[in-house]
């Protein structure tokens, strides 16, 4: 087995490996950007290196840097959990090409299903049905407007090649609707993946995303380990998984089943990975394959009781899979709650901030994947999610009960997450008629309803000035030279402490923002902290309530914020490209009446 392993990744997927390492008798080396100094990740490894200065966002994207830790460390294989580096052939391949094993298929699988035109294809020439559309790129809007007129028909789905995660994805519920569909969904594309090529495929209006759990080894041998309903979602970005879906009896089970192991073996997959399809009308379409470990990879874990991180390390190091398909069974029901840090009363807009009490939820049946702890951090650079939610029981019914209980025993304080969402959802009746509860998700007036009852207040930490100090120490007879980070004390240097990151913090405390002189019900004020990307309005402008202002880009999505009133705008201090803060002010809209006056 290997002896060590680099964690290519942060928050509660690094923590997640880490800890399957630890189980395996494997040493783990950390990654982390400055501003991750002080992460949960970061203090459970055995090692942690820093992948120096830059936007935070890029900090893990950084190959070169990343190769040269892994040297640095001398880890025989690096884990790239899920998102930044997963599903990157040309990392993969560097890894191959200087003998360090990619925990992960080998890169001629990335390249094949990364591309979701090709492997469209691909599945196509396998017998694994897709749904119907384009199997190549549409280069010109002319050409969309002429397929989905004359070859798909309305509404059609335009989706970026390189896509994944709902980036890049838009719809066209009719002609009017495709050009800001495909310029839409070419420019996440561009943005997300530096892949802007688009393709069709006829929109499914309301079906059930169904996904398949795979493993494979190095010696032939691929298996499934059930199915996955991920049907609520929002912007096509899951919300709540469970495992069995609802719905699905056993023929249907080994359908699909069959449909995910026969994708895996067209591309010669190793490791874990994951089949998504759409399944609606009794038909089940192949959709795309996410080659890694799935973030809902936990539900699957619940119900099985096959520790999937592990055998995606054991296949990796070239050991046969511990398990055949004969020996999966699946018992009880697992549901899967994201608890992410965002506002789902607005719409679910990222809502980033720090942490103060924290405190998860525990008891038969439950585990969290975290990343945080009290006195943590969200920041709007990277994704909203805090951590995941899982339980298991006996049959769905129960597993609901026991999802709510966990949910009232989570406290989270200072931010806005989605724990009033999923406790709303889950006592609804759709909920209980395993709905796709989709018409409950993009009901506005509905969402608003899930608003906690008590406001949020933000937490903020009395911040003492940071300080770099430069020190020569010895260990065992030899001498190093080290910097260290840490706020400052009076004498001078910095405090040291066991802990990294709390030495010298102050306890977080309470305090409401001030408002500006101008706040009142003609203000409307930003709901989450990022980059002002989009203006779409003018001084002097009469607007509709619910009308596009702006799009915020904010933890990797873009949020379009709407007018909260009808009238026009008298005050708009904001300009494409800045950044803005939650709570600062983006446009006052006066009724016409005042205006004339």
């Amino acid at each position: 087995m290997f002896s060590k392993i680099l964690v290519a990744n942060r928050g509660e997927i690094a923590i997640r490996v880490i800890r399957a390492c630890k189980e395996l008798g494997i040493a783990s080396v950390a990654v982390y950007s400055e501003i991750d100094r002080d992460a949960l990740h970061v203090k459970a490894a055995d090692e942690a290196y820093l992948l120096g200065p830059g936007p935070a966002a890029e900090s893990y994207l950084k190959v070169e840097k990343i190769m040269e830790v892994i040297g640095e460390s001398g880890a025989e294989a690096v884990h790239p959990g899920y998102g930044f580096l997963a599903e990157n052939a040309p990392f993969a391949r560097a890894c191959e090409d200087a003998g360090i094993v990619f925990i992960g298929p080998p890169a001629s699988a990335i390249d094949a299903m990364g591309s979701k035109t090709q492997a469209r294809a691909l599945m196509h020439a396998a017998g694994v049905p897709i749904v119907p559309g384009t199997t190549e790129t549409v280069d010109t809007l002319e050409d969309a407007r002429r397929i989905a007129r004359d070859e798909i028909g309305y509404p059609v789905a335009v989706k970026a090649s390189g896509g994944g995660g709902g980036k890049g994805f838009r719809v066209a519920l009719t002609e009017d609707g495709i050009q800001e569909a495909y310029e839409g969904a070419s420019r996440e594309g561009e943005k997300f993946f530096s892949d802007g090529r688009v393709y069709l495929e006829r929109y499914l209006a309301d079906p059930r995303h169904v996904e398949v759990q795979i493993i494979a080894d190095r010696h032939g041998h691929c298996i499934h380990l059930g199915e996955r309903d991920c049907s609520i979602q929002r912007r096509h970005q899951k919300l709540i998984e469970e495992s069995p879906a609802p719905f699905a009896d056993e023929e249907l089970r080994e359908r699909i089943g069959a449909i995910g192991v026969n994708a895996a073996k067209a591309v010669g997959y190793v490791g874990a990975g994951t089949i998504e399809g759409l399944f609606q009308d009794g038909e089940y379409f192949f959709l795309e394959m996410n080659t890694r470990v799935q973030v809902e990879h936990c539900v699957t874990e619940m119900v099985t009781g096959v520790d999937i991180v592990k055998e995606g390390i054991r296949a990796a190091f070239g050991e046969p899979l511990s398990i055949t398909q004969d020996d999966v069974q699946l018992k009880g029901h697992g549901i899967e709650c994201r608890i992410n840090a965002e506002d789902a009363s607005k719409n679910f807009a990222p809502a980033p901030g720090r942490i103060g009490a924290y405190r998860e939820p525990s008891g038969p049946g439950v585990r969290v994947d975290s990343g945080v702890g009290p006195g943590g951090e969200v920041s709007p650079a990277y994704d909203p999610m805090i951590a995941k939610l899982i339980v298991w029981d006996v049959d769905r019914e129960q597993a609901t009960r026991r999802m709510l209980r966990a949910l009232d025993e989570y406290e989270i304080e200072g931010l806005k997450t989605l724990i009033p969402f999923h406790k709303a959802l889950l006592a609804t009746e759709q909920w209980a008629n395993a709905e796709t509860c989709r018409d409950l998700v993009e009901d506005r007036a509905w969402l608003k309803a899930t608003a906690p009852e008590k406001p949020v207040e933000r937490v903020e930490a009395d911040d003492p000035e940071t300080v770099e100090q430069s020190y020569t120490v010895e260990v065992s007879g030899r001498r190093f030279d080290v910097n260290v980070i840490g706020p400052a004390f009076a004498g001078g240097g910095v405090v040291a402490s066991g802990n990294a990151g709390a030495a010298g913090a102050k306890k977080p405390v309470r305090s409401e923002r001030k408002k500006g002189a101008g706040s009142g019900p003609d203000l409307l004020e930003a709901p989450l902290q990022g980059n002002m990307w989009k203006v779409v309005v003018e001084t002097g402008q009469a607007v509709e309530e619910g009308q596009l202002i702006c799009i915020i880009e904010a933890m990797k999505m873009e949020n379009e914020i709407t007018a909260h009133k009808a009238g026009v705008i008298k005050d708009l201090p904001i300009k494409e490209g800045a950044a803005i803060a939650a709570g600062d002010p983006i446009a006052t809209i006066i009724s016409p009446a005042a205006d004339a006056a």
